[in-house]
């Protein structure tokens, strides 16, 4: 078989969402172990326009934005994509995959998520073709496990998800935003929670309150 006969690879884009209020060191991991066991060539990590879902009012988008750049900043094949920031009214995760599909058709594309988003999964906006156009890739947090037959509950569909073999870790954006709204930030590192550049962003910008 001559080099000119050999199929391409097919390219894998992977799509990390999320309101990153703020981004931490767990979205980081996440990050990273997506790219290794999912072999993608490309991850889009994709802030939140407006977070229909969401009961609370999101800090805004140009801090969310630039906290996200300094988050995944120089990381090898890491697109930080400002689509859903730039979009008029409810964001939709479908709306996005739709539009990655036919700017790079043939691509498999990975939806990944935490395993609290996957539990309220059929709630999302079109769920099901969300299922036909990505792969679920499912990441558990120490606080929440998802179990096989969370994802055998799903019938013909459950071999369109996959779980993501992710350390423990015990950070969450809530909980670093009560700690700096209390002002128990300063004492507690939040170096340990969030990155170098991050944290300084937050005291400088006073993005939670902080002194």
């Amino acid at each position: 078989m001559s080099v000119s006969q050999i199929a391409p690879r097919q390219k894998r884009i992977g799509v990390f969402g999320g309101a990153f209020d703020p981004p931490h060191k767990a979205h980081l991991e996440l990050a990273k172990v997506a790219i290794t066991q999912l072999e993608l060539d490309e991850l889009r990590v994709v802030p939140t326009g407006h977070a229909w879902h969401k009961a609370r009012e999101l800090s805004s988008a140009g801090h969310r934005l630039a906290m996200t750049r300094l988050t995944f900043e120089g990381m090898p094949r890491v697109v930080v994509d400002e689509r859903e920031m730039q979009r008029a009214g409810p964001t939709f995760t479908i709306d996005t995959l739709e539009a990655l599909q036919s700017e790079n058709p043939g691509a498999q594309l990975y939806l990944i998520m935490g395993a609290d988003q996957f539990a309220a999964f059929r709630q999302w906006h079109r769920w099901q073709a969300i299922v036909g156009l990505a792969i679920i890739c499912i990441a558990g947090r120490a606080t929440s496990t998802v179990t096989q037959a969370q994802i055998e509950a799903y019938g013909m569909l459950k071999s369109r998800f996959l779980q993501l073999s992710l350390p423990p870790m015990i950070v969450s954006a809530t909980h670093i935003r009560q700690l700096l709204a209390s002002g128990a930030g300063q004492s507690n590192d939040i170096n340990e929670l969030v990155p170098e550049a991050v944290a300084r962003y937050i005291s400088a910008n006073r993005v939670y309150g902080t002194p």
